[in-house]
């Protein structure tokens, strides 16, 4: 018998990091407190969170500022978005 549930990433079994990367996957961007609100983290539980899927390669930022406030936007990387994709795929097979 196969195993089932092989196919998971374990990057994403945190309820944050799914979020944080469901988030991504259907907008081109968010910034850090557009991400914060919708899943209402605080700053330093989603910054730890968006710190490990940035040291995966799975999501990138950039840093600009909005008049004289810095402001940072997240986006996924083209590894990261193969990979939440086959994370998906893998749940979806799971539960069939």
């Amino acid at each position: 018998m196969a195993n089932i549930i092989a196919n998971l990433n374990k990057a994403f079994e945190s309820r944050i990091r799914l979020g944080i990367m469901s988030v991504l996957m259907v907008n081109e961007s968010a910034d850090f407190s557009m991400i914060k609100e919708m899943l209402e983290l605080t700053d330093g539980n989603l910054a730890s969170h968006i710190k490990a899927l940035e040291g995966l390669n799975y999501i990138e930022s950039t840093k600009q500022f909005i008049g004289r406030k810095p402001n940072t936007k997240y986006a996924l990387t083209a590894l990261g978005r193969q990979s939440f994709q086959e994370h998906l795929d893998a749940l979806e097979s799971l539960i069939r």
